[in-house]
Order: structure tokens, then C-alpha cells, then sequence
């Protein structure tokens, strides 16, 4: 009996014309091994390039790369930080780090993520107690993009600086303008389920008018804050969080196929949103292609409350099936070690969207018997 295909929720695709290896031959070859070389050098040019970024800087995770802008803004012990609540805890740890607060800003329905109502109303509340945010974190939720000629409005007129996780949104473009370059920083993530990836790592971009500086400056501190000496001398405190040559190298690979990867992935999309027109329960994620162009990192729908099918149900049937799919992210503020961080309502819509979310099988390598065979079992579930 022929064993069945396991079908992945988002895996590493390579790309067929090999470029990845060429990059990591050239690095034996050089023997550029660790965090140093052209590789290293060469993918921060060309992911400058690609997002329209002053500088950017590779480093070991998108977390590192989150935690650097958190010490760039100065933030510290019991400031002040909105942070979007729909999002993977990776996102916000870094404001722990440090030992700030984070207070979190529900999402609107229209794009899922940071709802520009809500953080109007949080501004408002922190200005009264005088005590505003140094920083306000939006992410752009599996490839979508926030409103953020609105969220930035908001933020100029209280001259609070963004930061973008953009870790799943490399490629997503906001009225002409790629992800990751609107906020002061932006964050990418090279993780192994990622649009594509490096095996591992994350990339710091850096968008304000000292962006090189600022560049420089966590680079050092990422490469053990070690002071130009002759001797080991350190004055900060420093981490080992630069990406290595050989990581970059797969990243420099992988970085000529987004293009193809995004294609595919919003293939992907379309193909279950008109499998699933038919079933009056299931409503895809929302795209606004009349103002962006979301990667469709992963495609989510959402079960009507009402159903007689579940989110839990359509896991657990394409488990059963050796097919992977997820919940969506639970929400920040709901999480046990946030429980004592503020909340910022803006009528439950995360909380909503977590009971109501289905991320489905959304790897680029799946053809279309595999999607096929997704789609047919999750219909069989209202067929009963």
C-alpha cells in the first residue's frame, strides 16, 4: 500500500535552478564560514534593494533583529510600548527584554491586524496619565498588510516611532511600497516556514535618516559589543546575533525566487477561495488588491460561529489525513504570561478571529492533487 504524501502547513522550498548552493560553494570555497563575508554583505545590499530600506543588517532571527530595535529606541525598564495583540509571541518578547511594558492594541476586521481605532483610543488613555509609548509595534498578519496611512497618521501626530514585523509579509506591497519600509524599523524573518527562507535567521532594516548609523551601531552591539581595542574590552552589554556567511548565502539564493514564491502562494489562495464559494461558513482572509498585494504567506479562513463545523474539526480531519494546519495565532492578551499587560478593545475582534481561524496547508511545493485532496476532505466535513 502506497503510504500517502505528507502535506506541510509551509515548509523550505528550494529553488530548482540551484542558486543557494552556488552561494554556499562560493563560501567553502573562500573559506567564509562564519558571520563575516560576501555573502553576509551582499544579501543586506540586495534585501535593501528588494524592500527600499537605507540599511539593513543579518542577523541569527527575526527576534534578534526585533530585540536590536527595541535597544535602538532607547527603550527601557517600564516604558511604554503598543504592541499589536493578534500576532506570535515572538513579536513582543523582545519588549520583555528590556523590561518594558507592552500594552496591546486589538485588530480590525478589514486587514486582521492593528485597528486604528483602537490605537487612537490607547493613545489617548496614555497621554492623559502621561505616560506615552516609546515605540508601536505593527505586524502585517500572514502577508497582509495593516492601514498604515492611518496607523501612521496616528503615530506623527504623537511622533511615536514604528516598528514593522514584517516576518510574514517579505514581498507584500502597500500602495506601491514594500512592507518593512514604512516604520523607522522594520523586521524580517528568514525562518524555515517563512515565504522563504535561510534555514534560520532575520534581517533588521533600518529606515530613518540616520539609518547607517543606527545599522552600525547594532551591529555592534550583535557582534558582543566588543570596543576597538587591541585587548578583549567590553563597555556594553553584547549578543551573538550575526547571521553566518553560509546562512546568507541560502538567503541570497532564495531571495531570486520571492517573486515566484509570492505567485504561487497567492495561487494557492485563489484556488481555495473559489473551492470554497460554495459553502456559505467559510469566509477566506480578506485581500485588498485595489491597495496592496499581499504574499498570502498563509491563506486562513474563518468558520461562521454558527456552523456545524468547527476550526477544531477541519485540524483535526486533515490531521487524521496527515495534512498540517494551525489555529490561528492566539492573541497576546491572552496568554498566560502577559495576563497582567493592558488591553486596548476594539470589540474582541482578535479574540474572534483566533476562535474563528483555520490556517491551511499553504506550501509552495503542493500541486494540485494535493490541494485537491485538502479541499475535498474539509467539504466532506459539511457533507455529513
Amino acid at each position: 500500500m502506497t503510504e500517502k504524501k505528507r502535506i506541510f502547513l509551509a515548509s523550505p522550498h528550494m529553488s530548482d535552478e540551484g542558486y543557494e548552493m552556488e552561494y554556499i560553494k562560493e563560501a567553502f570555497d573562500t573559506n567564509w564560514i562564519a558571520p563575516l563575508g560576501e555573502n553576509v554583505n551582499k544579501f543586506e545590499e540586495e534585501m535593501c534593494d528588494k524592500i527600499g530600506s537605507k540599511a539593513a543588517l543579518a542577523l541569527s532571527s527575526g527576534t534578534a533583529a526585533m530585540h536590536m530595535a527595541i535597544k535602538l529606541l532607547g527603550i527601557r525598564v517600564s516604558d511604554v510600548v503598543f504592541c499589536q495583540s493578534l500576532t506570535f509571541s515572538a513579536t513582543v518578547n523582545p519588549v520583555l527584554y528590556e523590561g518594558a511594558e507592552p500594552v496591546f492594541i486589538d485588530s480590525e476586521r478589514d486587514t486582521w491586524n492593528m485597528s486604528p481605532e483602537a490605537l487612537e483610543k490607547a493613545f489617548t488613555k496614555y497621554e492623559k496619565i502621561g505616560k506615552l509609548p516609546k515605540a508601536v509595534i505593527v505586524v502585517h498578519l500572514y502577508g497582509l498588510a495593516a492601514d498604515m496611512e492611518s496607523i501612521t497618521k496616528i503615530c506623527d501626530k504623537y511622533n511615536v516611532p514604528i516598528i514593522e514585523d514584517a516576518a510574514e509579509s517579505l514581498g507584500t506591497l502597500y500602495k506601491g511600497r514594500m512592507t518593512g519600509s514604512f516604520g523607522m524599523y522594520g523586521i524580517v524573518s528568514f525562518n524555515g516556514n517563512k515565504i522563504i527562507t535561510s534555514s534560520g535567521g532575520g534581517m533588521l532594516l533600518c529606515n530613518g535618516s540616520d539609518a547607517k548609523q543606527k545599522a552600525a551601531k547594532a551591529l555592534f552591539w550583535s557582534t558582543q559589543a566588543r570596543d576597538k581595542a587591541r585587548h578583549y574590552q567590553h563597555s556594553e552589554l553584547g549578543y551573538n546575533y550575526r547571521m553566518s556567511n553560509i546562512v546568507a548565502g541560502i538567503g541570497r539564493g532564495q531571495l531570486k525566487v520571492l517573486e515566484d514564491r509570492i505567485n504561487r502562494k497567492r495561487e494557492i489562495y485563489n484556488y481555495y477561495r473559489e473551492a470554497f464559494s460554495d459553502i456559505d461558513d467559510i469566509e477566506m482572509m480578506p485581500l485588498h488588491d485595489n491597495i496592496e498585494r499581499s504574499n498570502c504567506w498563509l491563506s486562513c479562513m474563518l468558520i461562521a460561529e454558527a456552523s456545524k463545523v468547527t476550526p477544531l474539526d477541519i485540524q483535526i480531519a486533515l490531521e487524521d489525513d496527515d495534512i498540517e494546519a494551525r489555529p490561528v495565532w492566539k492573541p497576546m492578551h491572552m496568554q498566560p504570561v502577559f495576563s497582567k499587560c493592558d488591553y486596548i478593545d476594539n470589540g474582541g475582534v482578535s479574540e474572534e478571529l483566533f476562535k474563528r481561524g483555520v490556517c491551511l496547508p499553504s506550501d509552495t511545493k503542493m500541486d494540485e492533487d494535493d490541494l485537491k485532496r485538502v479541499v475535498n476532505i474539509i467539504k466532506s466535513l459539511w457533507e455529513k
